[in-house]
């Protein structure tokens, strides 16, 4: 049955433009097209069709999965190293921002801008990645979808070994800077507005009660980490890892 639903959705569905996208990402072509197919879909597009299904259930799932599948790639690789180690590393792969420069680097922002409205932000790309694991998963199961992960993912898109170095995690720099030079910080919320129809917010680094730095973005989180990265660059702070 799947193999006529494949043939059907790559020669004759009304989405077989959508199939030809995604056989490159994939791999293969999917059975469950209208799943791929709403992994893709931004609840922003609700206002143009009401009542339909977004990405955000199939998010939930893939990000659940994706954590799981991580885990157990880096326990493995890392039979030696301890559970901080193992958080670390789990931590930065399955990060808003890694995730984001994933998808985009898999050409998934060229799906994603047809199924969302206005202007698309960059963690729009990541949930639709983790949108798409889930959809894999439904599809193909567990172990289908970590080999998946682990080939066309993990190998293909990620340096772990760079990634072990790595610290981008700019406001935890930041706090630590301060408290090492007796300097008090804030992350303070300027304002939260509707841009695009969906809320953005504008969040300000505040040191010794002077306002440094401010950023904007659709995720708060990410507001916050561009904002103390553009202190740090305006302080000149420079931030070493230490293995």
């Amino acid at each position: 049955m799947d193999i006529i639903r494949r043939f059907y959705n790559l020669y004759i569905s009304e989405d077989k433009d959508l199939t030809v996208r995604l056989r490159p990402i994939l791999g293969f072509t999917p059975a469950r097209l209208s799943l791929f197919k709403t992994a893709f879909y931004h609840k922003s597009m609700t206002n143009e069709t009401p009542g339909k299904a977004t990405n955000e259930r199939l998010e939930y799932l893939g990000d659940a999965i994706l954590s799981t599948i991580v885990a157990e790639y880096l326990f493995k690789k890392y039979p030696n190293k301890d559970e901080g180690f193992l958080t670390k590393m789990r931590s930065k792969i399955v990060k808003r921002q890694t995730l984001n420069e994933i998808a985009d680097n898999m050409g998934l922002d060229v799906i994603l801008s047809e199924y969302s409205m206005g202007k698309m932000s960059s963690s729009m790309l990541g949930n639709a990645l983790e949108a798409l694991v889930g959809a894999i998963y439904i599809e193909f199961g567990y172990e289908r979808t970590k080999n998946y992960v682990i080939r066309n993912i993990l190998m293909k898109y990620l340096d772990i070994a760079e990634l072990e170095t790595r610290d981008d995690n700019h406001k935890s720099q930041l706090l630590e800077w301060c408290q090492k030079n007796g300097k008090e910080v804030g992350f303070i919320t300027l304002a939260k507005f509707k841009l695009d129809k969906r809320d953005c917010f504008k969040v300000a680094v505040v040191i010794d009660g002077q306002e440094v730095s401010t950023s904007e973005d659709f995720n708060k989180k990410s507001a916050e980490q561009a904002a103390a990265s553009k202190a740090m660059e305006k302080l000149n702070i420079q931030y070493t890892v230490t293995s």
